[in-house]
């Protein structure tokens, strides 16, 4: 029996000369990015009730030859689905593709998604569709990427391509072969760490997290790595006790992760790492200390456009004047004090005879 990881690839029959020519045969690789995961989920979130799965196109970038395919992004397209027919909104989905494109002319139409594990006639009816010549993804085969939403259980996606097999004309609209091929789910630091926090919400009853400071998401991303040097270290230590199967591969990448390790001692990693914390205060002081300064300024300038500047300067105007006025009352009223005692007849004496 064959791991779910393992895939075959098959060769596409013969088919009439144009068709043949006009697609690639090698097998290709598919990029998913984890915002087209998220899209997927929440659009299969708000179906309705009565829908067992919904579908979209996905959109992003492709190769000169076609054998990669990455994934970037997606949009829903609305569609109704019986046991006897299935419709889909075409110009809605024509007139999206424009747009989209109109904003992001670097992605091209490279296919559909469905949230079912399910292939059917409806299945082959709308490959056959996105794969078309003129609005579809001709002469590269479209990507069919199928993600189950089965609640309580892991989310699992396959992705697949197809091939015209020898049927009539007229079941060739809704006739086609899937083959499966590879795929990988690739994001970036920023968004594993999205990822990481939302995933940590899965244990808690409100399904709520807090954003985690800088402090505490340097323990966490420490830990982290702890934990993966002892689990690297337990499989090393069991290879040795012969407990486990070695592998040529794993030691090849270990030996490779290990030589772009710094030869440093860890006395020198401390001092360094204690030198970084005391540059991130001090520009964290200067940077405090100059924010308080513009807070001041910016204080005294709205205290002056309050105020007006010309009452500030005739309330000191007026205040110096007074002053001398002060000054100048009290020297004139000692000057008239002298001149009144200069003026004043001298007191007459009497003299008896």
């Amino acid at each position: 029996m064959t791991s779910p990881d393992s895939f075959l690839h098959l060769a596409r029959p013969l088919g009439p000369a144009p068709v043949a020519a006009s697609h690639s045969s090698a097998p290709i690789n598919v990029v998913v990015h984890p915002q087209a995961i998220f899209s997927i989920l929440d659009h299969s979130l708000r179906r309705n009730v009565d829908q067992e799965r919904v579908i979209g196109t996905l959109l992003g970038v492709r190769s000169e030859d076609g054998s990669e395919v990455e994934i970037r992004n997606c949009y829903a397209v609305p569609h109704t689905e019986t046991a006897e027919q299935v419709e889909v909104d075409m110009d809605y989905q024509k007139q999206m593709l424009a747009l989209h494109l109109r904003a992001n002319p670097r992605e091209v139409l490279v296919g559909w998604y469905a949230t079912s594990s399910e292939l059917n006639t409806f299945s082959a009816l709308i490959q056959n569709f996105y794969g078309q010549q003129g609005d579809g993804t001709w002469p590269h085969p479209a990507v069919h990427l199928t993600v189950s939403t089965v609640p309580g259980q892991d989310i699992e996606a396959r992705t697949y391509i197809s091939a015209p097999i020898g049927v009539t004309a007229e079941r060739a609209a809704d006739s086609c072969l899937f083959i499966p091929v590879p795929y990988e789910i690739k994001y970036g630091d920023a968004e594993k760490s999205g990822l990481e926090l939302i995933s940590s919400a899965k244990d808690r009853e409100d399904r709520t997290q807090g954003v985690l400071t800088d402090i505490e998401t340097l323990e966490r991303t420490i830990e982290s790595v702890l934990e993966m040097l002892d689990r690297v270290s337990n499989y090393v230590n069991n290879v040795l006790d012969e407990e486990a199967p070695p592998s040529s591969a794993l030691g090849q990448f270990l030996m490779n992760t290990l030589s772009l390790a710094p030869k440093v001692d860890p006395a020198d990693i401390e001092r360094d790492f204690n030198n970084h914390i005391q540059d991130v205060l001090v520009v964290s002081y200067l940077a405090n200390t100059i924010r308080t300064q513009i807070d001041l300024s910016n204080r005294l300038a709205t205290a002056a456009l309050t105020m007006g500047p010309g009452d500030a300067l005739a309330s000191t105007e007026g205040g110096q004047k007074g002053q001398d006025n002060k000054r100048g009352g009290g020297k004139g009223r000692g000057r008239q004090q002298q001149q009144q005692q200069q003026q004043a007849p001298a007191p007459a004496v009497a003299v008896e005879q």
